[in-house]
């Protein structure tokens, strides 16, 4: 079925499943009755997440809701939703020992922030390469520490 049909297909009030998301070869699969939508990863295939680095993350809310606060002359003023989301990634340090956390910022529908990954087994000898894959965390890994927090907002 042609895109535009489709749009037109769901305006009109068609009924949808419930999504169910599954893996699909490095593409995020979501069905529902009218189409399969895909969402690349834009992770590097191969790279280990693990390693020390500063990386920078956006984490949207779902259907990027504006669930956080609004913005009012030009601030940010977070509800007490947004104020989870802030504790939340102000405490990611307290319960991981191998993540400093730089700049952030709260937004209405969004996290920006930058989390830096250190050494953490306090050596200074480097840990064995480690690549995540679906299914199979590694701890430690950026993946992991973001998946730890959108669980702690969530609840």
């Amino acid at each position: 079925m042609p895109r535009v049909a489709r749009h037109a297909q769901r305006a009109q009030g068609a009924r949808h499943a419930q999504r169910a998301p599954t893996r699909d070869h490095g593409e995020w699969k979501v069905k529902d009755n009218s189409e399969e939508h895909y969402r690349r990863s834009i992770r590097l295939k191969g790279y280990d997440y693990s390693q020390v680095g500063a990386y920078f993350v956006t984490i949207c809310t779902r259907d990027k809701k504006c669930l956080f606060g609004r913005i009012v002359d030009g601030k940010m003023v977070l509800n007490g939703f947004g104020e989870v989301a802030r504790d939340e990634w102000n405490e990611t340090t307290n319960i991981r020992r191998n993540v400093e956390l730089d700049e952030y910022v709260v937004m209405p529908n969004h996290l920006h922030g930058i989390i830096v990954v250190t050494n953490s087994h306090g050596g200074t000898r480097p840990r064995a390469f480690m690549v995540e894959s679906f299914g199979k965390p590694v701890p430690g890994s950026l993946p992991t520490i973001v998946r730890g927090y959108k669980a702690a907002v969530t609840r």
